[in-house]
């Protein structure tokens, strides 16, 4: 098990959209984010929602040359941190995330794995309620997670 999950923006948005940010507290129990990402957020964290600053604040400013603040400081408190899992969606932050050694998941993964856990009844209509927002996921891909976990 993993002793830090940091959360980035993207995931944090997309679980309110969706009405299920609960998932992360039966999961993880707590979740850490940086200051950045709760800027990002731009509403109020539930309690369990941990906020603290990355330490090397160089490695950061080189990571924002190709990332957005929040996945840049979700990346750089990775590497500070002891086996994290960092949530992150975005294709291009997690291929940079994995590329520095990172174990990395989202929030389809954060779905499977609730309902792995028996925390929600249907994948499917879990996955229906994101492609319902703004988050991107092919119906392929979709099709793929049905067939392999539902």
């Amino acid at each position: 098990m993993h002793k830090l999950v940091i959360s980035d923006t993207s995931c944090l948005i997309i679980l309110q959209k969706v009405n299920r940010l609960d998932l992360l507290k039966a999961i993880f129990n707590e979740i850490i984010v940086t200051e950045e990402i709760k800027a990002e957020f731009g509403e109020s964290l539930p309690e369990w929602v941990v906020v603290t600053k990355v330490i090397d604040k160089k490695r950061q400013k080189v990571l924002e040359l190709d990332l957005d603040p929040g996945e840049a400081s979700a990346i750089a408190l990775g590497l500070e941190s002891d086996n994290p899992l960092l949530l992150i969606d975005e294709k291009k932050g997690r291929r940079i995330a994995k590329e520095l050694g990172l174990n990395v998941s989202g929030t389809i993964g954060l779905f499977i794995r609730a309902r792995e856990k028996k925390l929600i009844t249907s994948l499917k209509i879990e996955l229906e309620k994101l492609k319902q927002t703004d988050f991107r996921v092919s119906d392929r891909m979709i099709a793929q997670i049905l067939e392999k976990y539902e």
